[in-house]
């Protein structure tokens, strides 16, 4: 044991500087960067950002010098700070070399007719064609005490609503859809880690009520199109977000049935907002201008669709969503839970 350790020894002392010597860590890396090369250039020319990035990361791991006493660890950090931050300034051609090497490559997608697709809120297998033939009459009366706070709760909360926006419904619906793509969120959440907690499938309601949520996303995308929100409605937006989000939350958690049913009541009011919309447009108090791009794409609309086929979409949209949580409502009414009842069939 003696001798060998005696020969360990003897060959450290022979190696080691040449092993473990600045000049050896350089040539060390000058040999791995044309393995980067090959592997993210197609044209086998170097990539100079994408080498000084990861040469640094490279770097950072080699020995320090056998006589050159304690690595620059603060020159290595700022060396490695000072590469990142010319991969976010760079071109997009070097930040594109970059992302194939983390395996994201970005591609291109077109519309049917060739066209490059322009949004990236939304792809084009996600558009659809909306459902105008939808009962938009329909009504649940309240019969149970929860029924009955569920309709005059939204029924107060109208109230001020029509005072703040009067008919500026183009506004309106603007400022409302940010809360109205919040209950879908929260429901779909909660089902998500009740389903995860209890290692159980939830029928398909996760997806249906994120759908949801979706949905109502994209009608805000829409509006913004039309009406460009003050700065106090941008403020109003998140007192009131906050307050409903928290509120919708606990109320979920505490009882389900009701908050669906709050859903659907809201729903029923926003299918009034939008055919008030609608009578003001045929009055010419609005003018009926073209549709916004992205609600042709969306809507799958003729390309000369105006703001009033828009609204008949989004009108036909809620009332799909009101229908979906009275009867996610009436299925907890009847001591049920959501998971042993299908989901009904999403936009798409």
């Amino acid at each position: 044991m003696t001798s060998s350790r005696m020969t360990g020894s003897a060959l450290f002392r022979h190696l080691g500087p040449r092993l473990f010597s600045a000049a050896s860590a350089s040539r060390a890396a000058a040999s791995v960067e044309p393995s980067y090369t090959l592997l993210l250039s197609p044209s086998r020319a170097p990539a100079p950002l994408l080498l000084r990035l990861l040469a640094v990361r490279m770097g950072s791991t080699s020995a320090s010098p056998a006589l050159g006493g304690e690595p620059k660890k603060e020159d290595e950090a700022k060396s490695a700070a000072d590469a990142e931050k010319e991969v976010a300034n760079a071109p997009p051609t070097e930040r594109m070399l970059v992302s194939r090497y983390w395996g994201i490559d970005r591609y291109k997608i077109a519309k049917e007719d060739g066209t490059p697709w322009r949004w990236t809120c939304f792809m084009p297998w996600e558009a659809y064609k909306s459902d105008t033939s939808i009962d938009l009459k329909k009504h649940h009366v309240p019969t149970t005490f929860l029924d009955k706070i569920a309709y005059w709760l939204v029924k107060t909360l109208r109230f001020p609503t029509d005072i703040f926006f009067q008919r500026r419904y183009g506004c309106r619906a603007m400022m409302l859809e940010t809360v109205a793509a919040v209950p879908g969120m929260v429901g779909g959440m909660l089902l998500h880690l009740r389903s995860l907690r209890r290692f159980e499938h939830s029928g398909g309601w996760i997806r249906a009520l994120m759908e949801e949520a979706e949905n109502e996303r994209m009608h805000l995308m829409t509006f913004m199109e039309v009406a460009q929100p003050r700065w106090y409605e941008r403020a109003l937006v998140l007192a009131v977000q906050g307050i409903f989000f928290n509120a919708y939350f606990l109320g979920y958690l505490i009882s389900p049935k009701f908050a669906h049913r709050v859903v659907g009541y809201l729903e029923e009011e926003a299918i009034h907002s939008y055919t008030e919309f609608l009578k003001d447009l045929d009055d010419g108090k609005i003018q009926n201008g073209p549709a916004p791009a992205i609600a042709i794409d969306y809507w799958c609309l003729p390309p000369d669709a105006t703001l009033k086929d828009v609204v008949i979409v989004v009108r036909a949209d809620e009332a799909h969503h009101r229908d979906v949580n009275h009867f996610a409502s009436d299925i907890h009414y009847q001591g049920l839970e959501l998971k042993s009842t299908p989901a009904p069939l999403g936009y798409h």
